[in-house]
């Protein structure tokens, strides 16, 4: 498996750096982008390609399909489905638009599409996945951004326990498939509306006695949202909470088998499970299943990389039938620091198959660029009509392993010249004839990727498909579609 750069002072300084986001040049006299975001320049972009390119190969296997919904909705989806949460309350970019509309850019990936469903009533079971940017305006630091970014699935219509082990096994295979493996699930459960409604009481009631203990932004949760003070990261209220009655201690016949047959199923799958009786959701419509992956490696309060589970109430919340539902997300952001962190998935080391050098006035290169590209190959050149060595050295800075060098030589000859930039290669120079090269290059680089899958376990290679819907999810240009949502109606 390929290896991440050494890190020193090229940009790669930290966790989180280098291939997660592109280094800026500081010059105060020019526009910048918004603080909490940032850019994603190539080479680091080829990066976030490849994960969207794992994350669809892996979650369209089992039968999840693209959904494309707006970036903007009703403000009203959004509080539905987060009421008392703080991202509704202070973090939440929220505007009126032209036609008057009280408009919010998407802090999360769910809402939308729940919302899509109560609007379409697909049938069920309705199994998805997104990819889109999410906004918040919150702290900006290490794993947290203003405008972050994040792959899920939602599967819809069915309350079976199985459902949540498919969930669950596609993000571990996901996890696996970026070479992550220093990562813990931690799991719980709600149980059903009434258990966690007669567990509350009995939360709340242990919390009372020790509000003065709790930290002091903890302590109005204990009347409005107790179950969050569990959840709380604040040292003081963990320690006041470490001995706080459990909600499996509290759940039904119903509830304790849902739970088992989790379980047992991801037992099944050969995925450890760790329980965390302090993995909970406070809003009414979540139900049974909670669950967080988190990577051993970065030790922060932020850590999670991917976490979901069952929402059987949210379809009702925003005016559908009952309709059970579970899913996960996770931040493409912080799933690149805990790839840092262990080492693995390190940007792809070229952005081209082969660079053709012409010294002949630039026509080769222009028919032949076209024809390795139609070929299915990554083709590029240099233009301007430049001598041999800048090209050489474009094609070296292109990070192609392979050159293809006509010169007039080669051209009475009706060859082209092969040379190898890079040792995976070999380092002898060969003449292909010029009708030949298109499928020679093809073999060659079939052989190199069948090398290394097999060399990295096997694991799943995107399609060009794949990557090709990865650039396009890439490009959606969020200016647009709230230039859009400004136009009246």
């Amino acid at each position: 498996m390929t290896r991440p750069p050494e890190r020193s002072g090229n940009g790669f300084s930290g966790v989180g750096e280098g291939p997660v986001a592109s280094t800026p040049v500081p010059d105060p006299t020019r526009f910048r982008a918004p603080k909490g975001t940032q850019d994603v320049l190539p080479p680091a972009s080829a990066r976030w390609e490849a994960l969207l390119a794992h994350f669809a190969t892996v979650v369209e296997r089992g039968g999840y399909g693209l959904l494309q919904s707006p970036m903007f909705e009703d403000i009203g989806v959004f509080q539905r489905a987060s009421e008392g949460a703080d991202a509704v309350r202070k973090e939440m970019y929220e505007f009126d638009d032209k036609g008057g509309r009280r408009i919010a850019l998407r802090p999360e990936g769910t809402a939308s599409v729940v919302r899509a469903f109560v609007e379409h009533r697909p049938p069920v079971p309705w199994k998805v996945w997104y990819a889109t940017p999410a906004f918040r305006y919150e702290n900006v630091q290490a794993g947290r951004y203003r405008q972050h970014h994040q792959v899920g699935v939602e599967a819809l219509g069915s309350p079976d326990p199985d459902v949540d082990v498919e969930v669950i096994t596609l993000g571990w295979e996901f996890l696996q498939s970026l070479g992550l493996r220093d990562v813990d699930l931690l799991l719980n459960t709600m149980g059903t509306v009434d258990d966690r409604q007669r567990y509350v009481e009995v939360l709340r009631a242990f919390l009372v006695e020790r509000r003065g203990d709790l930290d002091a932004d903890d302590r109005d949760k204990v009347d409005t949202h107790p179950m969050r003070v569990l959840d709380s990261k604040r040292r003081a209220t963990r320690d006041a909470t470490a001995d706080a009655p459990r909600i499996a201690d509290h759940l039904s016949d119903e509830s304790h088998a849902h739970f088992e047959r989790v379980r047992a199923g991801l037992g099944a799958m050969a995925i450890d499970v760790r329980l965390e009786p302090r993995l909970v959701r406070g809003f009414d419509y979540y139900t049974h299943t909670t669950f967080e992956f988190v990577p051993r490696s970065v030790e922060n309060a932020q850590a999670t990389i991917l976490g979901g589970g069952r929402y059987d109430g949210l379809v009702e919340e925003l005016g559908g039938p009952a309709t059970p539902g579970v899913g996960f997300g996770a931040g493409i952001e912080r799933l690149l620091i805990a790839c840092d962190a262990e080492g693995v998935f390190a940007a792809p080391a070229a952005r081209v198959d082969v660079f053709v050098v012409d010294v002949t006035g630039g026509d080769h290169a222009r028919d032949l660029t076209a024809e390795l590209r139609r070929a299915g190959l990554r083709a590029d050149r240099a233009f301007d009509q430049k001598g041999m060595r800048a090209q050489m050295k474009a094609a070296d800075r292109s990070g192609a392993p392979l050159a293809v060098i006509v010169g007039e030589q080669e051209v009475a000859d009706g060859v082209v010249s092969l040379r190898p930039l890079r040792g995976d290669f070999g380092a002898e120079q060969q003449t292909v004839p010029r009708s030949q090269i298109a499928g020679h290059l093809r073999r060659l680089r079939s052989n190199d990727v069948g090398a290394d899958t097999q060399a990295d376990g096997g694991g799943p290679t995107p399609s060009p498909l794949d990557v090709a819907l990865a650039r396009k999810l890439l490009q959606r240009d969020p200016d647009d579609l709230a230039q859009q949502a400004e136009e009246p109606s």
